[in-house]
Formats: structure tokens, sequence, C-alpha cells
């Protein structure tokens, strides 16, 4: 019976990256890149991005060494308990998990979104109206389909999750390569005027953007039990795909906004496709490849994130700080398979909420994401100075300093959702943030009270133990 509740160590080098590329490129790139380039100019969008990509390769940094010291389903679960015990593991997870789900109900409003460019007018059947926006039954409706298959593909298994990822990855890439290339050499750089725009306001609420659009590396420690490769190599992935992550966003930026006048970037309501089409001379064909990249997208960040969250899902249930039954396997496809109906809730009542939810989401998953990285960099600190003889496969030089260096950078980016700040959360987002808190203080208390605090204790020693 313990041999059945094992996670299949399945996933390659090919696997494990595309993985996290393909859950960190994701649509972000297709539906917002003409909001960063409007919000702070063209080279305040790059700069925004050039400062995000440095806090997320130090706080990469942290987590390679750490997943390949402690590869275990968790992730950060796992880090934060051996530095700091329970309640700070079932915080940075809790957080985590906050992330992971907002990008998954970001990609269910998504979905709809994009057929809109697709099949205009398709939205039919209105239903009631949400800040502003009329929410139909057939947009409504396409975000909860979209949502359903997703699901039933990570029910599936990893192994078949993954595979898909890999094909619709390579849809993403081509679209996009042709998008820089063909935008970069037929545009002009009087078209990426003004370079800034709204000054330090207008660079930091994209900034505060960016820890969502990064977000995926950290998909890897979450599956790091399914990762059949030397512990070392877990490492080297993970920041390999945060690097080529960096260099995608910067090169849409750059090359949208050359292709693209600053008219055009306010007229358009998918940047991208349009900046493809002109591209191109004025072809729909070619604005309509790029959507379709911009779908592959939307699926790959999909399904890497309940991946991630259905992971983290698991690893806190089975240390007995969430309903146990939400740590059980499926007999047949050894997936987290109550995990992931959960998330598939979730998800599938996301696209009711109309289109004002897609800011919403990135905005509140961005700062669980930030206090989740923020304790990860807090763990690595303590756990050089509390467990050295640790063995570290993928050590980083220079003790403990990359690691304040992570520690002051997703602070610094922490305290720009704080109110009084020009990039300041909205009602909404709070809103959602009070929400997910009180859930987790509820079932972690009440987890607490009929498992035990010393199970969770003791379960977490073993794991750990186990891979020592």
């Amino acid at each position: 019976m313990k041999n059945e509740q094992k996670l299949l160590k399945i996933l390659g080098n090919r696997d494990v990256l595309t993985l996290a590329f393909g859950a960190m490129i994701g649509w972000g790139w297709v539906v917002t890149a003409g909001l960063w380039i409007t919000g702070a100019g063209s080279l305040g969008a790059i700069l925004a991005f050039a400062i995000g990509g440095l806090m997320v390769i130090f706080v990469g940094l942290t987590y390679a060494e750490l997943a390949s010291a402690l590869p275990l389903a968790g992730g950060e679960h796992v880090y934060s308990f051996k530095a700091m015990g329970r309640t700070a593991s079932f915080i940075t997870t809790w957080a985590i998990i906050l992330g992971y789900v907002s990008v998954v109900a970001f990609e269910a409003v998504a979905l709809p979104t994009v057929f809109e460019y697709l099949i205009p007018n398709y939205s039919q059947g209105y239903l009631y109206t949400i800040a502003g926006w009329d929410v139909t039954l057939t947009w409504a409706g396409v975000g909860i389909l979209g949502s359903i298959l997703i699901a039933w593909i990570n029910y599936r298994g990893i192994k078949f999750s993954t595979s898909i990822m890999f094909i619709l990855t390579l849809l993403i890439i081509i679209a996009g390569v042709l998008l820089i290339t063909g935008s970069t050499i037929g545009g002009s750089t009087q078209n990426m005027q003004p370079l800034f725009d709204n000054g330090m306001a207008g660079l930091l609420t994209v900034l505060i953007m960016t820890p969502f659009m990064f977000v995926g590396f950290d998909v890897i420690p979450q599956s790091a039990e399914e990762i059949n490769l030397p512990q070392k190599r877990i490492g080297q992935l993970l920041i390999f795909s945060v690097v080529l992550a960096i260099v995608w966003y910067v090169s849409v930026i750059f090359g949208v906004s050359r292709i693209l006048t600053p008219a055009e970037l306010n007229e358009s309501t998918l940047v991208t496709a349009d900046a493809m089409g002109k591209a191109f001379g004025g072809s729909q064909m070619m604005a309509n490849i790029l959507v379709l990249g911009g779908i592959g997208g939307i699926l790959t960040s999909w399904i890497g994130f309940y991946v991630g969250g259905s992971r983290a899902i698991y690893a806190l249930a089975n240390a007995g700080m969430l309903p146990k039954s939400l740590g059980e396997l499926h007999s047949k496809y050894k997936t987290p398979h109550k995990a992931i109906l959960l998330i598939a809730a979730l998800s599938t009542a996301a696209p009711l909420l109309g289109r004002p939810a897609l800011v919403w989401f990135v905005d509140a998953g961005g700062l669980g994401l930030v206090v989740a990285w923020f304790m990860v960099a807090i763990s690595f600190i303590i756990l050089r100075k509390k467990a050295p003889e640790m063995k570290r496969p993928f050590k980083l030089p220079g003790g403990t300093t990359l690691g304040w260096v992570a520690v002051v950078m997703a602070g610094g980016i922490a305290t720009l959702y704080m109110p009084g700040m020009p990039s300041a959360l909205g009602g909404p987002e709070w809103i959602i943030i009070a929400v997910w808190s009180v859930l987790g203080i509820i079932l972690y208390n009440v987890s607490m009270a009929k498992y035990g605090k010393e199970f969770a204790d003791e379960h977490m020693k073993n794991e750990i133990d186990r891979i020592a």
C-alpha cells in the first residue's frame, strides 16, 4: 500500500525544461504586453522586466540549491519546514498555492478573452455585469469548458501532461520568434517613443506584474520527486529556464514597441497579434498564428500550474496540514487527483467573474508568490547556518550573500503592493487575499486539531531523512 502512494519518477531534461518554461511564458506576453508598454514606455517596460527578472534569478538561485539538496514534492513546503518549522512552512506553501491558483484562474479568464479576437461577437447570452463588464453565457462557457479539459489532462498523469506541454511550447516558440524577428526587422526606433512614460509610478506598476509573469520556475521544486535526473541538474535547469524567460519577455516588448506606434498600441485590443499582422504586411493569417501561439501559452501555463498547485496541496495534506484526503494518489495515474479536482473547481468558477478578474488575479497572486519567494530565500540563509553539513549538489558560492540579495529584492518588491505605494493593490485584490488567508487559517487549525502537530513534525522529519 505504501508503494502505491508514491509519485512516479519519470521526468527527464526535456520534460523539466518544458514544464518550467512553458509555465512561465504562458499567455501574459500576448494579452498584457500593450499594458506594459503604455504603462511605463518601451524602455521603462524593458527595465521593469530586467529588474523583476534579476530578482527572480537571485531567488531562483536559492531555489536551485535547495531543490537539489531536498528533492521532495512540495518544494517550498520542505525547505521552510526544515529551516523554520511547521507554521512558517504552511504560510509559505499556502502563499505559493495562492499564486498558482491565481494563474490557473487567470488562464480560465484569458481563454474566452482570446476567442474574442478569433471569433468577433461570439459573446452572447447576457448574464450579469461585474465591474462594468458584461458576463455572457458563451464567454463564460468557453472558460469553463477549457478548465474541464485541462483538469482532465492533469488527472491522467504528469507524463501525459508534459508531453502535451512540449508540443504546445513548440507552437508558442514558433509564433513568438516570428513576432520578435518580424517586428524587430520591420519596425523603427521612432515608434518606441516615449521610452519612459508615467515616471517612477509607471515603472513600479509594471514591476509588480513581473512576479506573476515569471512564476513557473518554482514548479520544478514542486515536482522534484517526479524528476529522474541527477540532483545537480535540477538546479541547473531551474536557472536556465529563468534566463530563457527573461530573454523572451524583453524581446517581445522590444519587438512590439518597434512595430506599433503609440496610437496603435492604445487602440489595439490584442497588441501582439496586431504587431504580428503589421510586421508581415497587414496579414490577418499571421496575426491569427500569433493568437494560436497565445492559446498554446494559455494551455501550457494552465497545465504547469495544475502540476505545481496540486503537488503543493498534496505535500501539505500528507503532512496533516490540510485534510488528508487531498493527499491521495490515483490508483492508476499516480496523480494527486483530489487536489487536482479542488483546483478545477476554483478554475471553473473564475470565468464567471468576467474579464476584470484578469488584473485582480495577476496582482493578488503576485503578492502571494513574492511572499513565498521571500520565505524561501530566508530558509536558504537559515539552512546555511543551521545545517552546514547538508549535501548540496548545486551549491552557490559566497556563503549567504546571494540569499541576502534575494531577501532584499523580494522584500522590496513585496512593499510595492502595500497601501500608499503608487502600485498598491485595490479592493478586489485585498478581498481575494483576505478570503484566501482566512480559508488557510481555518483549514490549518481544523487539520492540526484532527491529526495533531506531532504527526506533521514526524512526517516531515521522516520525509527529509528519506533523502538525506
